[in-house]
């Protein structure tokens, strides 16, 4: 695929280069029926493992806290963990 058909689909260089990709994408976002706690922490750790060998990671985070994406693990990071780096970021 070339740099000017991704662009023309919405996707981004580093979108293409991403660990998530792939089957594995279910852990990254909840199930649309309900999670005990337990099960949604198992989750996130396996997500944030694939997150931990991504080339493409930093991207990623940044890309989630540009667009305050308010769903999933991005970067390595959940929602509230997000929107921790946010507020922090606003105060400095």
């Amino acid at each position: 695929m070339s740099a000017q058909q991704t662009q023309e689909q919405g996707i981004e260089l580093w979108q293409i280069r991403a660990e998530c990709r792939g089957p594995q994408a279910e852990v990254f976002f909840p199930p649309p029926h309900f999670e005990r706690k337990v099960d949604r922490l198992q989750r996130e750790r396996r997500a944030k493992r694939i997150c931990d060998h991504c080339a493409v990671k930093d991207q990623c985070l940044e890309y989630s806290l540009s667009i305050r994406e308010p769903h999933g693990i991005w970067g390595g990071l959940n929602e509230n963990e997000r929107k921790s780096v946010l507020e922090l970021a606003v105060l400095m």
